[in-house]
C-alpha cells in the first residue's frame, strides 16, 4: 500500500538472499508483461539475482486513480521506494523502460545511494507526451471516438489493446505527469547508467545524447527494435546482464 492509499502489486522471484534488481515498467504495460513474458526475469534470476517488479500505479493489478494529482514522477519514484522499503530492500539495481525509465532516471538522481548501478531502455529526453491530446483520448476511452492525432491514437489504441487497462486511470497519468520532471541531460546521474535503445525507435537519439551527457553512461543500440518491441531483444537482456555483473 503506497503512503497515499494506491494499493500496489509487486512480483518477488528468485532467492531471497541474492542481489536485487528493482525493475519498472513502461506505460500501458505491467511487471508481468514487461519483464516476465520477455524473458527477463528468468535470464536475471539465472544469472544470480533476486527480482522486484510492480505494477506502477494505474497498471497491471494496482490500484487505478482517476486524480491527475496521484501521478507525478514524484509520486511513482515514490512507489518504487516504498516497495523496497516493505521488503526491507535498502540497495538494488534498477531496471527500468520507457515510463519506467523517466522514473528510473530520476530516482538514480534523487537515491543514487540506493541504485548503486542503473539500466534505462527507451528513454527520451524533454516531455515525449506533451502532444498528446488528452480531450480526444477521454472521448475514445468513453465512446471508442476515432482518434485524429497520430501520437494520440498510437498510445491510445496500443494502451487499449491489453486486458484489464483503465483507459482514463492512464490518460489521468499522462496529464499528471505533463510538464512535471523530465530527464535532462544538464543534470544527469553519477553512477553507472546503461541506457538502450532500439535502432528503429524515435528516441534513439535522446537516448543516446543522455547516455553521452551521464559521466559512467553507456548507451546500447539494440538491433532490429522499435520502442515497443526493444524489451524482448535477447540482445539488450544479455548487454544489460554483462553490465550488472561489472559491478561486482
Amino acid at each position: 500500500m503506497s503512503d497515499d492509499g494506491v494499493r500496489l502489486a509487486v512480483y518477488d522471484v528468485g532467492d531471497p538472499d541474492a542481489p536485487v534488481v528493482m525493475a519498472v515498467h513502461g506505460f500501458a504495460s505491467s511487471g508481468v508483461l514487461n519483464w516476465f513474458h520477455s524473458g527477463w526475469t528468468r535470464d536475471l534470476t539465472r544469472a544470480g539475482y533476486r527480482v522486484l517488479a510492480l505494477d506502477q500505479r494505474g497498471h497491471g493489478r494496482s490500484g487505478k486513480p482517476h486524480d491527475p494529482l496521484q501521478f507525478t514522477t514524484e509520486r511513482l519514484a515514490a512507489d518504487v521506494l516504498g516497495v523496497l522499503d516493505a521488503h526491507l530492500v535498502d540497495e538494488a539495481v534498477l531496471l527500468g523502460y520507457s515510463l519506467g525509465a523517466r522514473v528510473g532516471w530520476h530516482l538514480a538522481r534523487t537515491d543514487a545511494h540506493r541504485f548503486p548501478r542503473v539500466v534505462l531502455g527507451g528513454l527520451p529526453s524533454g516531455d515525449p507526451l506533451q502532444g498528446f491530446d488528452l480531450r480526444a483520448a477521454r472521448a475514445f476511452a468513453r465512446s471508442r471516438t476515432p482518434v485524429e492525432d497520430r501520437l494520440t491514437r498510437t498510445y491510445i489504441e496500443m494502451a487499449a489493446g491489453i486486458r484489464d487497462n483503465d483507459l482514463l486511470s492512464l490518460i489521468a497519468l499522462v496529464e499528471g505527469m505533463r510538464g512535471g520532471v523530465q530527464p535532462d541531460a544538464a543534470d544527469p546521474p553519477r553512477q553507472p547508467v546503461l541506457i538502450a535503445a532500439g535502432d528503429r525507435d524515435p528516441v534513439r537519439h535522446d537516448s543516446d545524447a543522455l547516455a553521452a551527457a551521464t559521466p559512467l553512461g553507456v548507451f546500447l543500440e539494440i538491433p532490429d527494435r522499435d520502442h515497443f518491441s526493444a524489451p524482448t531483444s535477447r540482445v539488450f537482456r544479455e548487454k544489460a546482464i554483462g553490465f550488472l555483473g561489472a559491478s561486482a
